[in-house]
């Protein structure tokens, strides 16, 4: 009797690791990669998915082998909640653990996206929402939000001018809020950068009045070397009280009051009592018409010394400049009529 007790426990212990050993290996064959190569893909997290929706996706999406598997893989390593909301590039051939680690990182795919010099809020609101990152309402809406601007040093009514024309790499899981801050940091960085604090309180100007300025020019200017010429035309005008009669503050004003981008302006626009029509009135509009680049930013800082007063287009992106009306008038004649 007592072999047979002896050898109830020797098959019992056998049973127990036959069973141990068939759950190790099925752990060992499910926490392998799905594939042995496979190409990447983009996986996406939205915010606020839960820990089982996110692995059921998974194992939807044939990157990993069991959700329940990968959801006991995070309970042990105390993961469950660690999982971050954006975009992800995931591949079959990763196994639940790289999966895991990568969704914890928070390591997100980043889209390259270029601000072109030039651009104002809203052509910048469109460029996001065509790549998806934030829907244009959205965007305008934080960048018109009063108390935003004033936590970013902005004294103004919107981020018009300091949204920096730059090349970012920006994630879809980013908040409005963040890609705007994003901007205006950026402009703040090449502003300190340049030392331009200090050569704004040598000219006796103010940040405002410079990215204004600057906004202008760049619209303006369609070759980098005539910029400073042309910052030195609008600053000798403002010192005369004569008016900017700038095109673009027009356009803007056209585009802010009737939500209508023109590329030719009528006499009706040009007459049209705006707060940005440089026509109507003298010095310089209420705020920027664009989003200017650095060099426009130091035309604005550091002009040419000149006496000239107007300049007229040639045709060929570079202009005449003049120092008197009868000069100009000629200049109009040479290069607008007779064209």
């Amino acid at each position: 009797m007592k072999f047979f007790s002896e050898f109830k426990w020797i098959i019992l212990f056998y049973l127990l690791f036959m069973l141990a050993w068939a759950g190790y290996s099925k752990w060992q064959e499910m926490t392998r990669p799905v594939a042995q190569s496979a190409p990447a893909v983009i996986f996406d997290i939205p915010k606020g998915s839960s820990f089982l929706t996110i692995a059921q996706e998974l194992e939807t999406r044939g990157l990993i082998r069991s959700k329940e598997v990968f959801y006991v893989l995070a309970w042990y390593k105390k993961e469950l909640s660690a999982l971050k909301a954006g975009e992800y590039k995931l591949s079959p051939a990763m196994s639940p653990e790289e999966i895991l680690e990568i969704l914890v990182s928070g390591k997100v795919v980043r889209h390259l996206i270029t601000i072109p010099e030039g651009y104002n809020m809203f052509e910048i609101a469109r460029l996001l929402d065509r790549g998806a990152l934030v829907q244009a309402s959205t965007f305008l809406k934080v960048c018109t939000d009063w108390d935003f601007l004033r936590k970013n040093r902005i004294q103004a009514d919107s981020a018009e001018g300091y949204l920096f024309p730059e090349s970012y790499y920006l994630s879809k899981s980013s908040s409005a809020r963040e890609i705007v801050s994003t901007f205006i940091l950026q402009f703040w960085k090449v502003w300190k950068d340049n030392g331009f604090d200090k050569r704004v309180s040598e000219i006796g100007s103010t940040v405002h009045e410079v990215v204004t300025l600057a906004s202008i020019v760049e619209l303006e200017a369609a070759v980098q070397e005539e910029k400073p010429l042309i910052a030195s035309v609008f600053w000798n005008r403002l010192k005369k009280g004569i008016p900017l009669q700038a095109d673009p503050t027009v356009k803007y004003g056209v585009l802010i009051e009737r939500k209508i981008k023109k590329k030719r302006l009528t006499w009706k626009d040009l007459r049209k009592s705006t707060p940005y029509n440089t026509y109507t009135l003298k010095g310089l509009p209420k705020g920027p018409v664009c989003n200017p680049g650095l060099e426009s930013l130091r035309a604005v800082l550091y002009p040419k010394k000149t006496e000239y007063l107007f300049f007229v287009s040639k045709g060929n992106g570079r202009h005449y400049f003049s120092k008197t009306l009868k000069e100009h008038n000629r200049a109009v004649n040479k290069y607008i009529r007779h064209r």
